[in-house]
């Protein structure tokens, strides 16, 4: 090895990333999901916030920054070599985060995610540790949940729906949340595994040439898309009628406006699904999550 390749390697393992390069790591714009899941958990406990503002502060920074992050850095670690062809100016594969670091940074994330858990109670606690199990099962083997849509897919819908609703209502609760409240957050989160395929559009072709099984690839673009419709709309209508049931009937008609309002916007998403399965994730999924909130709602009054 030449002097100059020496100093080279050397100089990769001494190097600290930058802190930009360790927040673009992150990916803030993930956050968002989780967040407002758990803020729904929140909502429908029915608890005032009151004295519990610093533990509803934690389960924010736990359910974002520190979670979803976490999945987010092991996720890149784990696909560095398919990024360093497919999207090298990443922070990984561009050097940014230079030698093993993009490995260590998301162990000790890892860790301070599970710190931050246990200071909030047992509950939490599991959810975390259920959490941070399914996104290094994502994206590390010998598991690698994300080579199959329907695993990958329902992984992540439950993780980022699922498990933080929960989370906020076992932090206002300090026990297991009401059955009520866990059954919607299981049915929201079933939902969002058709949020999901939408995101596997943008890949397609990658997805294809390495071997990823996407619903997409596994099923073709177009049946793909119809699945991730139904798949987003059935869960609706049952959270609809179990409105209804509940005696919350006006929160059902809400819920039911904003799901007419998405089966509207179906057809374009359908008629070219890789052209605009972006627009409608920020127009069909912002209805969803907004129908997120309502439900919550309706739980609080219960």
């Amino acid at each position: 090895m030449s002097d100059a390749r020496v100093h080279s390697s050397a100089s990769s393992r001494s190097a600290l990333p930058r802190p930009s390069a360790v927040l673009e790591l992150f990916k803030p714009i993930t956050w968002f999901a989780p967040m407002w899941a758990f803020g729904c958990g929140v909502v429908s406990s029915g608890q005032p916030v009151g004295e519990r503002w610093l533990a509803v502060a934690l389960g924010v920074l736990l359910a974002g920054p520190l979670v979803c992050a976490t999945s987010q850095a092991v996720n890149d670690w784990y696909d560095r070599h398919v990024d360093a062809i497919n999207e090298p100016g990443r922070p990984i594969p561009s050097g940014r985060i230079p030698g093993r670091w993009g490995l260590w940074i998301a162990i000790f994330w890892t860790l301070v995610s599970l710190g931050v858990a246990s200071l909030l109670g047992p509950w939490v606690l599991g959810a975390a540790v259920l959490g941070l199990a399914l996104a290094w099962a994502y994206s590390a083997p010998p598991f690698r949940l994300k080579n199959n849509g329907w695993w990958g897919n329902s992984a992540v819908a439950f993780s980022y729906e699922g498990l933080p609703w929960f989370t906020g209502a076992a932090i206002m609760t300090a026990v297991a949340p009401d059955w009520r409240i866990t059954l919607f957050a299981a049915i929201y989160a079933a939902g969002a595994h058709g949020i999901m395929t939408l995101n596997d559009f943008k890949a397609v072709e990658g997805d294809r040439r390495m071997g990823v099984a996407s619903l997409p690839v596994q099923l073709g673009e177009a049946a793909a898309a119809r699945l991730a419709c139904w798949v987003m709309a059935l869960p609706q209508v049952a959270v609809i009628a179990l409105l209804i049931g509940f005696g919350r009937p006006w929160h059902g008609a809400l819920v039911a406006l904003l799901l007419a309002a998405q089966m509207a916007l179906m057809p374009r998403l359908l008629s070219d699904p890789r052209q605009h399965a972006a627009w409608y994730n920020a127009t069909g999924t912002t209805l969803y999550v907004l129908g997120m909130l309502a439900s919550a709602f309706a739980l609080r009054s219960l």
